[in-house]
C-alpha cells in the first residue's frame, strides 16, 4: 500500500511554493526564487521518477497504477518543460509549466482531502482509492489550464 503520509520535504514544497507565484515578492527576491527553483526542480525530478516507479505497487490494481504513473509523467514533463523554457529565457512557458507542476505537486494535498470523503461515500477504501487516484490530480491540471490559458507575454516580468 502506498503511504499517504506527508513528509517534511512535501510540507516545505507547499509552504514555499505558493509565494513563488507572487510577482512583487518574486522580483524583490529573485536570487532566492532561483535557489528555491533549483531545489524544487531536483526534488520534483526525483519525486516524479520515484512516483512512476512505485506506481506499480499501488493498492487497487491496474487503475491506480496507471493513475499514479500518469501523474508522475505529467509532473515530470511539466518540470522538464519549465526547466528547459527558463534556460531558453521563455518566461511565458516557464510560468505556465511551473503552474502545471505545482498543480501536480498539490495532488498529494487533494488526495488527502478527497480520500476520507470518498471512503465515507463508498464505505470501501479500495473503491474510494481507485477514484481518488484520478480525482486528486485531474481537476488540479484542469484548474492549471484555466489559470494559464490567459497568460500573455505582457503579464510577465523580464528576467534581469
Amino acid at each position: 500500500m502506498v503511504s499517504t503520509r506527508t513528509s517534511s520535504l512535501e510540507d516545505f514544497r507547499y509552504l514555499i511554493g505558493w509565494i513563488q507565484f507572487v510577482p512583487k515578492w518574486r522580483n524583490k527576491n529573485l536570487s532566492f526564487h532561483r535557489k528555491v527553483g533549483e531545489l524544487y526542480i531536483i526534488f520534483v525530478f526525483l519525486s516524479s521518477l520515484a512516483g512512476i516507479g512505485i506506481a506499480t505497487q499501488a493498492t487497487g490494481g491496474i487503475n491506480t497504477a496507471i493513475g499514479f504513473a500518469s501523474l508522475g509523467i505529467v509532473w515530470f514533463l511539466a518540470i522538464f518543460l519549465a526547466f528547459t523554457s527558463i534556460k531558453k529565457r521563455n518566461l511565458v512557458m516557464h510560468q505556465k509549466m511551473m503552474i502545471y507542476s505545482y498543480a501536480a505537486c498539490f495532488s498529494a494535498v487533494t488526495l488527502r482531502i478527497y480520500l476520507p470523503l470518498q471512503q465515507r461515500i463508498f464505505q470501501d477504501f479500495i473503491i474510494a482509492y481507485r477514484i481518488v487516484v484520478w480525482l486528486c490530480w485531474i481537476p488540479n491540471i484542469i484548474f492549471a489550464y484555466i489559470i494559464t490559458k490567459n497568460i500573455k507575454t505582457s503579464t510577465l516580468d523580464v528576467i534581469k
